[in-house]
């Protein structure tokens, strides 16, 4: 026969619940089962003691505290999501920078992005990237100090003639002296909507498309 140990660390915390979807209830009523059994057939002469009736007891309910634990992390994951995303739409209309290096060029309106700088420079420059991984054009902004630098490609190429449309990047060179700097890339654009997804609430950002909320930078 199997004893209430053997039944309760079987049962115990998620892993019966994520096994065989038992509910806490269904669990409780068999380890009660259980228990009386056990109770009518103990060994006259080794019974069950109150410590060990105690403490089977108390892991058993923890099966049923740690169910009602998670559905009421659950509810208030669900509430805090809504929460952010109601909170999120005083940003539509907003324009703002966020992590990536993408352009997107109409063929008429410029194109703009922006650096976060680690510290100030000497030397900033924009390299606008072609479809086919050419450099389009290099935007020389000079020296700058630490924060964000933004940028405008007016979507010539270094000759001068107008560049195709299409979907274009940048990359960027930043040095104080001989040294590197470090520069974080920035798409930029203005919040059109935002949506609840199940990582998160994104915003739909004009010329850059669909971005998490976590990942924005900064709002203008």
């Amino acid at each position: 026969m199997s004893t209430l140990q053997d039944v309760v660390s079987k049962s115990s915390v998620n892993s019966t619940l994520a096994a065989s979807a038992t509910t806490s209830t269904e669990i409780q009523d068999r380890f009660l089962r259980l228990l009386i059994t056990q109770m009518k057939n103990q060994d006259p002469l080794n019974p069950m003691d109150n410590a060990q009736i105690t403490s089977q007891m108390s892991q058993i309910s923890t099966v049923g505290g740690i169910e009602k634990l998670n559905t009421t992390m659950q509810s208030f994951s669900s509430s805090l999501l809504s929460s952010q995303s109601l909170q999120a739409t005083s940003l539509i209309g907003h324009t703002v920078y966020a992590e990536g290096s993408s352009l997107a060029y109409n063929g008429s309106a410029p194109a703009g992005g922006g650096v976060d700088l680690a510290q100030s420079v000497d030397s900033l420059k924009i390299n606008v990237i072609g479809p086919a991984g050419n450099v389009v054009r290099q935007i020389d902004l000079g020296a700058r100090q630490a924060g964000l630098a933004a940028f405008l490609w007016d979507g010539r190429n270094d000759g001068g003639a107008n560049a195709a449309a299409g979907a274009y990047s940048f990359q960027v060179d930043a040095t104080s002296g001989a040294q590197k700097v470090p520069a974080t890339s920035l798409v930029s654009g203005q919040i059109s909507s935002v949506t609840l997804g199940r990582d998160g609430v994104h915003a739909i950002v004009n010329g850059v498309g669909d971005v998490p909320l976590r990942q924005i930078n900064r709002i203008m």
